[in-house]
């Protein structure tokens, strides 16, 4: 599979979630043998005004594979700017985000509000296309709401303006997160379009990626927020699509030696004080499921240290490992 120059070695890739893909997170997702990863959503402006921090979320890892930066913004110029500064960074691609739901995105004109003004879209796809020797991809969602699905339209432009991929959300801006997905709408923008398409929303199972390859064709398939707390769902997905068999899922022991990896990983990238108060969220997803979950998840947000965090976790699995033996 090609997207220019970009080749992709199977149909996995892993989305852009803010707060969630960092460096580490990415790290550790490289090791289940994804085509691509998504950096975080990083404001266009903010690389132009050199904050520290963006640069930070931009900059990929030791360890890290092929890293694709999303850009999120409004003015062409500014748009291509920021890719060219950030293409300095050698990352695979450009992603323009024009997909993120989020109300503070949207009023500002930006991610799916450009759903709405697809001339501009079109103009900041052309402005960054000309400004970067990269593949430059574009995420977008069906439309703005159930009367407005202008995906196939916007994939058209989009792909006439330099778009070198299209990553399609089967949910409208105004679904945000709720609902199902509608894969239907990713079948007619891969038929509407010459490049690749991506398909997101509701891949939570390797089935369900074959099954979204298989009814709409698209070329490859993003996970997002179904590898929360299970990274593994990144390796199962690849195995099974190549091979058609399932991996078994994750066992406790298997949680609790990831979830401290990254929570290692997470205290030398960032600090121990910074490092556990994003692990957090992390812990809370690799402890979805478990018995006592809630009562470990209250537990661990009173904790200001890696140290004892480590040791509730370790305490709690150790119980858990005894109860399954009897």
């Amino acid at each position: 599979m090609e997207f220019n120059q970009l080749i992709l070695t199977n149909h996995v890739v892993v989305g852009p979630m803010a707060g969630v893909t960092d460096g580490v997170f990415r790290r550790l997702a490289w090791e289940q043998g994804p085509a691509l990863a998504w950096t975080e959503m990083i404001s266009a402006q903010a690389l132009l005004y050199d904050n520290d921090r963006t640069w930070q979320m931009a900059t990929p890892l030791n360890g890290e594979g092929s890293v694709v930066v999303q850009l999120f913004g409004k003015e062409p110029e500014y748009m291509a700017q920021a890719a060219q500064k950030v293409a300095v960074l050698k990352p695979v691609a450009i992603d323009i985000n024009m997909g993120c739901p989020a109300p503070k995105i949207v009023k500002n004109g930006e991610g799916s509000a450009l759903l709405q003004q697809p001339e501009l879209a079109a103009a900041i796809v052309r402005a960054v296309s000309q400004a970067v020797d990269l593949p430059v991809l574009v995420k977008i969602r069906s439309g703005w709401d159930e009367e407005q699905k202008n995906a196939v339209e916007m994939a058209k432009l989009l792909a006439g303006s330099g778009a070198a991929a299209i990553t399609v959300h089967g949910r409208t801006r105004m679904q945000f997160y709720s609902g199902k997905a509608d894969w239907d709408i990713i079948r007619q923008v891969k038929e509407a379009v010459s490049v690749p398409v991506i398909g997101n929303g509701d891949v939570f199972t390797p089935e369900a990626a074959k099954n979204m390859l298989t009814t709409t064709g698209c070329d490859a398939v993003m996970l997002a927020r179904g590898v929360l707390g299970n990274l593994w769902l990144i390796g199962r997905t690849v195995h099974y699509l190549s091979t058609g068999v399932l991996s078994p899922e994750p066992s406790p022991k298997e949680r609790l030696e990831l979830a401290l990896r990254q929570l290692k990983l997470a205290v030398e990238e960032k600090g121990d004080r910074l490092g556990v108060a994003e692990m957090r969220k992390h812990l809370s997803w690799y402890l979805k499921g478990l018995p006592g979950a809630a009562r470990l998840r209250a537990k661990i947000m009173e904790l200001s240290t890696s140290d004892a965090v480590k040791d509730v976790l370790e305490a709690y699995f150790a119980r858990l490992g005894k109860e399954a033996r009897g």
